[in-house]
């Protein structure tokens, strides 16, 4: 069947997606939407440019803590176009729905296994050129893990919720009651956990520490002065205990974004001070299990967008159902910002998610509009290329082998080469 050749050729990250005008055979590939492609290809790009440009424009880097800034708006982007391809995947309900949840437990499994590989610290020796990694401190989770588990939630249910209920040649979103549903039921956990937990007071040794100090004896023991119930901050939120708890802490990333607060006092070498608050010295998860709660809900968001496309035909009607989105989602995110909830990708707050999957929704109209309604392929023919080969770009870079390989030319020394350069002369500087 059409929709069983679909599925076999989805992949977890920003999916291959069918058009929904044209209905493949049995022998025949189906085609592609191709701004769906260009949006793959143009959040791979920013990922490459923020993460290799945000040491030099930090305002293109990560928000320290509350904020938006643009790589804030990257994980919001891969999180959004799954739940759009995924849509696409399953346009027709799975026949055999054990069979469909195995296929997508295995891709979400096959991604998460990729996700570790690749940030759990095996290439961390971009300088040395070296690699491998101390199981007892790798990082469990990141980017490919939380889109991982977007993924899978978004598929259970587009594979095991009823079906929607809609008149003949009408559609309406608001026939998908029980996804919208375990969307509301998601972001209720998360405000429960977040706002509900005590977090006590708690501590760590210098041994995992960022400090810019050498350790001593590993004696040393910072503590955190918490003992509060609902805090937003980078040092006492109920996110980060869980992860230090369930993940154990010599687990979780160890250089957060936070250290980039005046507070930290941290140095252009990328070392905390040792008067600074302690912590600031901590490592914390960005990609954690908390904030991993309201990440599936933007992938559950993109779906939506996705029935719309997959069920609708005239690119007018399309438009309309995207730009309410759009606007519901913008209106009711700045509101809850205006009322005390932050802005925060580390939290990933709610007010962060609809936002961000507000700015997804535009984004991708834009793109629908340029390339799929009005024909402008060739000016987006190099980002519809990236969003084709999107995992093996991210695997490249994420792996910091597109850096090994450029910094292996150089001139006489091996410290003359373009890396090196570019580090000495805008980062360090």
């Amino acid at each position: 069947m059409a929709d069983s050749r679909e599925q076999e050729q989805a992949q977890p990250l920003l999916l291959p997606a069918s058009d929904s005008n044209s209905k493949p055979t049995q022998f025949q590939r189906p085609p592609r939407v191709a701004s769906l492609d260009v949006f793959r290809g143009l959040s791979v790009f920013l990922m490459m440019v923020v993460d290799y440009g945000g040491s030099i424009f930090p305002m293109i880097a990560h928000a320290p803590w509350n904020g938006i800034h643009l790589a804030d708006l990257v994980m919001p982007f891969f999180l959004f176009i799954a739940g759009v391809s995924l849509a696409l995947v399953y346009k027709t309900r799975p026949p055999r729905r054990l069979a469909a949840t195995s296929q997508a437990l295995l891709r979400a499994l096959k991604l998460f296994a990729v996700g570790i590989l690749l940030q759990g610290g095996y290439f961390h020796g971009v300088n040395s050129f070296t690699f491998g990694v101390d199981i007892q401190t790798i990082r469990w989770l990141g980017i490919l893990q939380r889109i991982s588990i977007g993924y899978i939630v978004a598929a259970l249910c587009e594979i095991w919720l009823p079906p929607p209920r809609c008149k003949e040649h009408k559609f309406d979103l608001r026939s998908y009651f029980s996804h919208w549903f375990v969307a509301v039921t998601l972001l209720a956990l998360y405000s429960g956990l977040l706002y509900g937990l005590y977090v006590p007071d708690w501590q760590f040794p210098e041994s995992i520490s960022t400090s810019s100090f050498p350790q001593i004896d590993g004696d040393i023991i910072y503590t955190v002065n918490c003992s509060v119930r609902g805090d937003l901050g980078p040092a006492c939120n109920s996110a980060g205990m869980i992860d230090r708890y369930v993940l154990g802490i010599n687990h979780l990333y160890r250089k957060p974004v936070y250290r980039n607060l005046k507070e930290c006092n941290m140095s252009t070498k990328g070392q905390v001070s040792d008067t600074s608050p302690p912590w600031c010295h901590s490592p914390f998860d960005p990609e954690g299990i908390l904030s991993s709660i309201t990440a599936a809900v933007s992938c559950i968001i993109g779906l939506q967008y996705g029935h719309v496309l997959a069920h609708l035909q005239e690119h007018k009607g399309r438009l309309n159902q995207w730009l309410w989105l759009s606007a519901s989602f913008s209106a009711l995110g700045f509101f809850l910002a205006l009322i005390g909830i932050p802005l925060n990708k580390s939290l990933y707050t709610i007010s962060y998610m609809l936002i961000t999957s507000a700015a997804s929704g535009l984004t991708f109209i834009a793109l629908y509009v340029l390339v799929d309604v009005n024909g402008h392929r060739r000016l987006t023919s190099v980002l519809e290329w990236m969003g084709k080969h999107s995992l093996s770009i991210f695997v490249l870079v994420s792996s910091n082998m597109i850096v090994i390989a450029i910094q292996g030319f150089y001139w006489t020394k091996p410290e003359n080469n373009i890396i090196h350069w570019i580090v000495t002369r805008f980062v360090h500087t």
